[in-house]
C-alpha cells in the first residue's frame, strides 16, 4: 500500500501536491464516467431496438440515478467510519462490471438492471471521491479543488456522449459499452496508486443512516436546491439527443451537426461554466449568485422547447446559453454545502446531499418522458411543456435558499440523530 503522508495540505504550503491530487481524482472521475451517457446518446436507437415508449426510456435514463439514490446514503455515510478511498476503489470495480455488462441488455428490464448497477457504482465514487479529496486539502485550495472535481463530472459526461456516438457508428452500441468498462478499470489503477490512504478521524459512534443533517436549515436548503438543479440538468442531458432529432424532423431536414456532437459540446461547456460560476459566487456572494443563475436558467428552460421551430443555428445558440446557466450553479452549490457541513458529520451531510440531488436526477428524465407521452413527442407543445416543467420545478431551488437565509443562525456541531 502507498505510505505517502496523507495529512491535509495546509494553505501555507505550496499547492503542487494539492494540484497533483486534484488532477488524479479529476482524471479518474472522467474515465469512470465513460459509460455514463451511453443510453442517452443512443436513445433513439434503443427506443427503436427495444420498442420503448418515452416513459420506459425515461425509466432507463433515470434508472442510473435510482441506483445512485438508493446506495448513496449508505456508501457516502460509511466514509465517516472508513477511509473514503476504500469505498471508492470497490465502487469503481462495480462501475467497470456494470458498464461492460450493459452489452448483455436486450430489453427494458435488463437495460434498467444494468443502469441501476452502474448508478450504485457512481454512488460509491462521486461523493466518496469528493470527500477523499476535500479531506486531503485545506484552505482556499479546497474550494477550487471541489470546483474542478465537480466540473469534471461534466467533462466525463461530454466525452461519454462523444464516445458512445462515434464508437457506436463504428462497431455498434456494444463497443462503447465494453470500452467504458476498461476506462473504469484504468481509473481504479490511477486512484489506487495516486491517492494515499488516510486514517479516519474518530467521532462519536452514531447510526449508519445518520439523520442529524435534517436539523440544519442551510443543509436542507442546499439539498433541495441541488435536487432541482439535478432534475433540470439530467433531464436536459438525457433528452437532448432525441430533441435534436425531433428538431430536424420538425424542420424537415437533417441537422448539420449530429445530436451526440451537440450533446457533447453542450455538456463540455458545463465544465468552465461550473468553475467560473464558483469563482463568481466567491466574488459576489454565493446565495446572490445561485438565486440569479437558477432563475435565469428557469426562464431559458421555458423557452428551449420552442427552439425546435427556429433555424438550427439559432437553436444551437439557445442550447449553448442554456448549457451555461444549467451548470453555472453546480460547483457553487457543492462548495456551499461543504462550507456549512460540520466536519464530524461531513460524510452524512454529503450522503443526504447526494441522495436528494440524485432523486431529482432520477425524476427529471422520467417526468420529461411522461410529459412527452401525454402530449406527444412529435408535437412542439410536448417538448415545450417537458422543458417548461423542468424550469418551473427549478424555481424551488432559489426559494429554498431564500428560506434558509431568512433566519441567520450559527452552525453548531450537529447532534447525534
Amino acid at each position: 500500500m502507498n505510505s505517502i503522508d496523507a495529512s491535509p495540505l495546509p494553505a501555507s504550503q505550496p499547492s503542487q501536491a494539492a494540484r497533483r491530487l486534484t488532477l488524479v481524482m479529476c482524471i479518474a472521475e472522467t474515465l469512470g464516467m465513460a459509460g455514463f451517457a451511453l443510453f442517452a446518446a443512443l436513445l433513439p436507437e434503443f427506443q427503436s431496438l427495444w420498442d420503448l415508449d418515452n416513459t420506459e426510456a425515461g425509466w432507463i435514463g433515470g434508472g442510473f440515478f435510482l441506483g445512485y439514490m438508493l446506495a448513496v446514503p449508505v456508501l457516502t455515510g460509511l466514509t465517516d467510519r472508513h477511509d473514503a478511498r476504500l469505498i471508492y476503489l470497490w465502487a469503481m470495480l462495480l462501475t467497470a462490471f456494470a458498464s461492460a455488462g450493459f452489452v448483455l441488455a436486450d430489453d427494458f428490464w435488463s437495460a434498467l438492471l444494468w443502469r441501476v448497477l452502474a448508478g450504485v457504482g457512481l454512488a460509491g465514487t462521486y461523493m466518496p471521491g469528493l470527500k477523499a479529496l476535500s479531506e486531503r486539502i485545506e484552505g482556499p485550495a479546497q474550494s477550487r479543488a471541489i470546483a474542478f472535481y465537480t466540473a469534471s463530472f461534466g467533462l466525463g459526461t461530454a466525452l461519454s456522449f462523444l464516445l458512445a456516438g462515434e464508437l457506436a457508428a463504428l462497431g455498434g452500441w456494444q463497443l462503447p459499452a465494453l470500452l467504458s468498462g476498461g476506462c473504469a478499470l484504468f481509473a481504479w489503477v490511477m486512484v489506487w496508486r495516486g491517492l494515499p490512504p488516510k486514517p479516519v478521524t474518530a467521532h462519536e459512534p452514531r447510526r449508519l443512516l445518520d439523520l442529524a443533517p435534517l436539523t440544519s436549515r442551510p443543509v436542507i436548503a442546499y439539498c433541495l436546491a441541488y435536487a432541482m438543479h439535478n432534475l433540470e440538468l439530467f433531464a436536459f442531458r438525457a433528452w437532448l439527443v432525441a430533441f435534436i432529432v425531433f428538431a430536424g424532423d420538425w424542420q424537415g431536414q437533417s441537422p448539420w451537426l449530429s445530436g451526440t456532437w451537440v450533446a457533447m459540446i453542450a455538456t463540455l461547456i458545463g465544465m468552465p461554466a461550473s468553475i467560473i460560476g464558483n469563482e463568481m459566487a466567491i466574488r459576489f456572494g454565493r446565495q446572490r449568485w445561485l438565486v440569479a443563475v437558477m432563475l435565469i436558467s428557469a426562464v431559458l428552460a421555458c423557452l428551449l422547447g420552442l427552439g425546435a421551430a427556429l433555424p438550427f443555428w439559432a437553436l444551437l445558440v439557445l442550447i449553448v446559453c442554456y448549457s451555461v446557466t444549467v451548470t453555472a450553479d453546480s460547483a457553487a452549490l457543492t462548495a456551499g454545502l461543504v462550507a456549512v457541513a460540520p466536519t464530524s458529520h461531513r460524510g452524512a451531510v454529503m450522503a443526504l446531499y447526494s441522495c436528494t440531488g440524485f432523486t431529482g436526477a432520477f425524476l427529471g428524465p422520467l417526468l420529461f418522458g411522461m410529459v412527452l407521452d401525454a402530449l406527444g413527442d412529435e408535437q412542439l407543445v410536448g417538448w415545450w411543456a417537458a422543458f417548461a416543467l423542468m424550469g418551473l420545478l427549478l424555481v424551488i431551488g432559489p426559494l429554498a435558499l431564500r428560506w434558509a437565509s431568512r433566519r441567520s443562525e450559527p452552525q453548531p456541531e450537529l447532534q447525534q440523530a
